[in-house]
Parts: structure tokens; C-alpha cells; sequence
């Protein structure tokens, strides 16, 4: 009994290890596929192929994420995308995969993608939306930061929100060069994970260059 209760172990083990192998090889195939999308229609696929991934393997929250990452990525780059149609399947992928993460950290890092969400709804109209969507967006960043404050992407965010708004209502360059100098400080100490979010140390040094 003992001998066969170890072999099914083993064989236990060993499924899981092939599935882990699995979801890694597809995910690491769909993150390398950022670097060569450049229409919404790449985004859109790749998205559907990262939700895909997520509901076969039901307990992983990343493939959601990067779901929505793709989606707000063709928001920005895409002044005729319906950004409000665009922002609920954002926002649904986030309901996804804040139904499965149960870390401070990994929930912190979704809200990174519901804030651009948000933020990309209220640039349709900021006067009109800002006190919808605009509120949204810093609400999200505000939470995610007492989960995680050393997120460097929040910073990032809360840096180009700053950066971004009118000086009159308190924005500019001056008062968003210390959010971003922040941003970069934690990039440079951030532990990189396999598989895990680490985008914006670029852009975040970029826009550092541009409030000197």
C-alpha cells in the first residue's frame, strides 16, 4: 500500500511539475510577443491569448493581468479605440485576477492596470470626466499603494497623472520630478521575479530627463 500511495505521488508531482512547465513556456511565448505588437489587433490577440491561458489554468492571476496590460497598452497607442468599451474588458480581466490573487503585492500590481484603465476613460473628456474617472483613477493608485508602496510602477503612474495636469490645478514638471525620482529608486532596487510585472523603468527615466 505504501509503495503504491508513493508511485502515485510521484506521479502526482510529476503532473504538476509538466503543468508548471506548461503555463511557464506559454507565458513566457506571449511576453516576448510585446515586443512585436504594434496594432490594436496584435494587442486584441494577444490579450485572448492571455485569457485563455488564465482560464486553463484557473489559479494563476498573471495571465490575466498582462490580459489587461495588452488591452491598456493599445489604449494608449490608439486615438480611435473606444476607450470606454476597451476600459470594461480592462476592468473585467482585473475582476478576474483580483478573484485569484490573495498577496498585497499582486493585488497592488492589478491595481496598476485599473488606474490606466480608468485614466484612459477620463481623457476621452478630462473636464467633463475628470471627477468620474479621474477620481477612479487616483483612488485605485492610492489603494494600491497601502498595499504595496514600494511598487515602482505606482510611482511611474502617479508621475505622468502629476506631470500631466495643468500647474494651476497643482501638476507640472516640478511637482512630478520627486514622484519620478522616487519611481526610478525603487526600479533600480526592485526584485525581478520570473514572469512578474517590471515594465515603466524606461519611460519613468524618461520623463525624469524631461523635468531636469
Amino acid at each position: 500500500m505504501k509503495k503504491m500511495l508513493f508511485s502515485l505521488a510521484l506521479f502526482a508531482s510529476a503532473t504538476v511539475m509538466a503543468q508548471s512547465d506548461k503555463f511557464t513556456q506559454a507565458m513566457k511565448k506571449n511576453l516576448a510577443q510585446f515586443d512585436s505588437a504594434k496594432s490594436t489587433a496584435d494587442y486584441n490577440a494577444l490579450s485572448a491569448s492571455f485569457e485563455r491561458i488564465g482560464d486553463a489554468e484557473k489559479t494563476q492571476w498573471l495571465p490575466y493581468y498582462f490580459a489587461g496590460l495588452a488591452l491598456t497598452t493599445a489604449g494608449w497607442s490608439d486615438p480611435a479605440l473606444d476607450k470606454d468599451a476597451n476600459a470594461e474588458k480592462v476592468k473585467a480581466l482585473c475582476d478576474k485576477a483580483d478573484a485569484i490573487a490573495t498577496d498585497n503585492a499582486d493585488k497592488a500590481e492589478i491595481l496598476t492596470i485599473r488606474n490606466m484603465a480608468a485614466t484612459q476613460q477620463m481623457t476621452v473628456d478630462p473636464q467633463s470626466r475628470w471627477m468620474t474617472y479621474g477620481q477612479e483613477a487616483a483612488g485605485d493608485l492610492q489603494k494600491a499603494m497601502t498595499l504595496n508602496p514600494n511598487n515602482p510602477r505606482l510611482y511611474y503612474l502617479q508621475g505622468m497623472s502629476i506631470f500631466n495636469t495643468p500647474e494651476q490645478f497643482g501638476g507640472g514638471k516640478e511637482k512630478a520630478k520627486p514622484i519620478f525620482e522616487k519611481a526610478v529608486a525603487l526600479y533600480k532596487t526592485e526584485q525581478a521575479k520570473p514572469l512578474y510585472p517590471h515594465w515603466g523603468q524606461k519611460q519613468a527615466e524618461d520623463m525624469l530627463a524631461q523635468c531636469q
